[in-house]
C-alpha cells in the first residue's frame, strides 16, 4: 500500500478532467502523482500551468529535454521519476541508441558535445548538495543560448519537485512504464522498490 493513496479517478475534483484529459493524451496514462496530488486539486492547476510552460514551449533539440530530466532524477535517485522520465523520452521518439547509452554520455559517440554538456549539468544539479561549478555554466554557453540555458533549468527544477515529491511519497508506479522501466533499467542499477506496490485508491 502507497504511504498516501492515490485518489479514484472518478472521485476527483470535476475542475481536474481538462488537465488529466491532456496529461493522459500526452503520456499514454494518468500519473498516480496527480491523483494523489488531486486532495489538493489548486495545487494540480498550478503544477500543471507550469509543466505546460516548460514541457510546450522548449526550443531545445527533441528528446533532450526527456533526457535532462532523466539524468537529473538519475542523481537525485528517484526511481519513480527514472522510470517516467525514460519513457517518456522513447515515447517522443528520442534516439534509441542514445538511450541505452545514457549512463556513457560522456564517452559514447552517439552523444554531441553539446549533448554532454546539457547532460553533466543535469547530472550536477540534481546532486544534494547542489554540484554546478561556474566551469558547468561556462561549457553550457558553447552551446546553448540563454533562453535555452534558462530551459535546461527550467526542466532540471520541474523534476526537482517530482523527485521529492515521489520519493516521499513513495508514489506506485503506474504498470507502462513499472514494465518499460523492469525491462530496460534494471541492468543499470534500476529497482522499483518502494515504487512497485499496489495503488490502492481512496
Amino acid at each position: 500500500m502507497s504511504r498516501l493513496p492515490p485518489v479514484d479517478r472518478a472521485s476527483a475534483p470535476r475542475e481536474l478532467d481538462p488537465i488529466f484529459a491532456m496529461i493522459e493524451s500526452a503520456m499514454g496514462f494518468l500519473p498516480n502523482s496527480l491523483l494523489i496530488m488531486a486532495r489538493r486539486p489548486e495545487l494540480v492547476q498550478a503544477f500543471a500551468g507550469l509543466a505546460a510552460a516548460v514541457n510546450l514551449n522548449s526550443d531545445l533539440p527533441p528528446g533532450l529535454n526527456n533526457m535532462i530530466a532523466y539524468m537529473c532524477s538519475y542523481a537525485a535517485g528517484c526511481m519513480y521519476c527514472q522510470a517516467h522520465t525514460h519513457h517518456s523520452a522513447h515515447r517522443a521518439g528520442a534516439d534509441t541508441e542514445k538511450l541505452e547509452a545514457i549512463w556513457e554520455y560522456e564517452t559514447h559517440p552517439s552523444f554531441s558535445e553539446a549533448e554532454r554538456a546539457a547532460l553533466r549539468f543535469a547530472q550536477a544539479a540534481g546532486q544534494t548538495p547542489n554540484a554546478v561549478t561556474d566551469a558547468d555554466f561556462e561549457d553550457l554557453r558553447k552551446f546553448y543560448s540563454e533562453k535555452q540555458i534558462l530551459q535546461i533549468v527550467a526542466v532540471i527544477s520541474l523534476f526537482g519537485f517530482l523527485n521529492r515529491w515521489n520519493d516521499t511519497l513513495g508514489t506506485p508506479l503506474e504498470a507502462e512504464p513499472l514494465a518499460y522501466a523492469k525491462e530496460t533499467l534494471t541492468a543499470k542499477d534500476w529497482s522499483a522498490g518502494k515504487h512497485d506496490r499496489a495503488a490502492t485508491t481512496d
